[in-house]
């Protein structure tokens, strides 16, 4: 279980996530409970080491016996060494192709799962960043649910000039930002109304209800600060929520920019820098 908050402005791109890793017992298909629940998982990744270029992550947290994180280390290796793949060509490149690539390969593995996953179950890995050809970033979504690969998805084109896009548990981002529950549709559909009836009515509700938070001309510091409240107010959320506390821990976050490329904002280690006197940053 997860949060996880992508932010688009003018001047970079960030992303954020929780670290709960929740293991889930599945007795019989359809039915579900939470084990137990870790609070370091790692959730955001620097898919190459030279390039502006960042990565999330929420739902499995497992391909069989390889971590996503560190399946994400083994794409980021195909992405930037010829020895381990097909590197990305540095001069020209798109995040599109990042997109597909990162598709591909998530898909190569999730077909080698043995046995295969139990239904329900949903993967999802957003990528953001800049081509090298353009000057304003872009994020891309992939997601294989229930045994099915979906074709790569542009959720934050290049020309939008602001945008919010998060994942995992959406309850708490959803009632701040857009003013409802996001199966607010279904239940008007439920209770009498037409589809389109339903549509309609919950696209006036947003024009309402919607709070604009983020800003095309938010400096980065602040689009930082931004995806840190809306990842704190989740967790926050699920603490005083009945059931399990499936968003929690440290909050990683990461940005890119046009010119200073990837960088770290907020991260957890698993081993104490004092003690590792050689090592300059985590490997992530």
């Amino acid at each position: 279980m997860t949060v996880c908050v992508a932010i688009k402005v003018h001047d970079c791109i960030v992303f954020a996530a929780d670290s709960a890793s929740s293991l889930v017992a599945t007795p019989e298909p359809g039915v579900s409970s939470v084990v137990n629940i870790w609070s370091h998982g790692i959730k955001v990744f620097n898919l190459h080491k030279e390039l502006p270029i960042v990565a999330m992550t929420a739902g499995m947290g497992h391909f069989g016996p390889a971590s996503i994180s560190n399946l994400a280390k083994d794409l980021r290796l195909s992405l930037s060494s010829a020895k381990a793949g097909n590197p990305l060509d540095k001069e020209n490149y798109t995040i599109e192709e990042v997109a597909k690539r990162a598709c591909e390969f998530f898909e190569s593995k999730y077909r080698e799962i043995v046995p295969p996953p139990a239904n329900p179950h949903v993967f999802e890995f957003w990528i953001g960043g800049y081509g090298s050809e353009v000057d304003r970033g872009e994020i891309w979504k992939l997601v294989i649910q229930d045994g099915e690969v979906f074709e790569p998805q542009q959720v934050a084109m290049a020309e939008d000039d602001d945008k919010v896009v998060w994942g995992g548990q959406p309850q708490a981002i959803n009632r701040l930002l857009i003013g409802f529950d996001g199966n607010l549709g279904a239940l008007l559909a439920e209770n009498g109304l037409s589809e389109g009836e339903a549509q309609s009515l919950v696209d006036k509700l947003f024009q309402q209800t919607a709070t604009p938070l983020v800003h095309s001309s938010m400096p980065v510091q602040d689009a930082i600060n931004l995806s840190d409240f809306l990842v704190d107010v989740t967790k926050r959320y699920f603490a005083f929520l009945p059931g399990a506390d499936v968003v929690g821990g440290d909050t990683d976050i990461a940005t890119v920019t046009k010119h200073e490329g990837f960088k770290w904002i907020k991260r957890k280690h698993y081993y104490p820098a004092e003690l590792n006197p050689k090592e300059t940053d985590h490997v992530e």
